[in-house]
């Protein structure tokens, strides 16, 4: 699947998920200026990377009250490693980049920033050390956010959010997500990869 074809997907997704929510989040009172310029159906045809992005970004914080289990936050810790080791190695720079992403993100904010270190860390450790093992270990902490439907697309939309952080996701990330899928039973059409 194209690029394009897949920021159309997202944003279709997108559109859907801003129309099941009765018009909370993107672009509605509270957004936070967050994808204002993306609102599905206004202007070209797909919008930024960046502007799609800013779309889930959106409908995560509309939902961030509901967002604060124990399972949530591991699974999307694992998720989050997962889309960081997607290529096979984590550099010490794109480490730091992610604790980054990942204390600054405004849902995960629900958690204390040393935990979601120690689990993105424990994670990544593990990808690294032994890629094929630890990759099972993240699939199963992922699946664990399955029991609730809102959480389990929450951690895929997550991932997809961390890895678009630099306006690229590239096709071993697409991998870690449709991967993530699976493992909590969604439809990776549903998210365009």
């Amino acid at each position: 699947m194209s690029q394009v074809a897949m920021w159309d997907r997202l944003k279709d997704q997108a559109r859907n998920l801003q129309q099941s929510r009765g018009g909370q989040g993107m672009g509605g009172p509270g957004a936070a200026g967050q994808g204002h310029g993306a609102r599905p159906g206004s202007g070209s045809g797909g919008g930024t990377k960046a502007q799609l992005v800013g779309l889930l970004k959106s409908q995560l914080a509309s939902a961030k009250a509901e967002l604060k289990s124990g399972a949530y936050r591991d699974a999307s810790m694992a998720m989050c490693a997962l889309v960081a080791a997607a290529d096979g190695h984590v550099d010490p720079a794109e480490r730091q980049r992610m604790e980054s992403m990942i204390v600054d993100n405004d849902v995960l904010r629900n958690f204390p920033p040393e935990q979601l270190r120690q689990r993105f860390n424990r994670h990544v450790d593990r990808l690294t050390a032994d890629f094929q093992a630890g990759r099972a270990e993240a699939l199963q902490e992922i699946a664990k956010a399955a029991k609730k439907p809102a959480e389990a697309r929450a951690v895929v939309q997550t991932g997809i959010v961390i890895a678009g952080a630099d306006g690229h996701i590239d096709q071993s990330e697409q991998q870690a997500v449709r991967e993530a899928c699976a493992a909590l039973g969604l439809s990776a059409a549903e998210f365009g990869v």
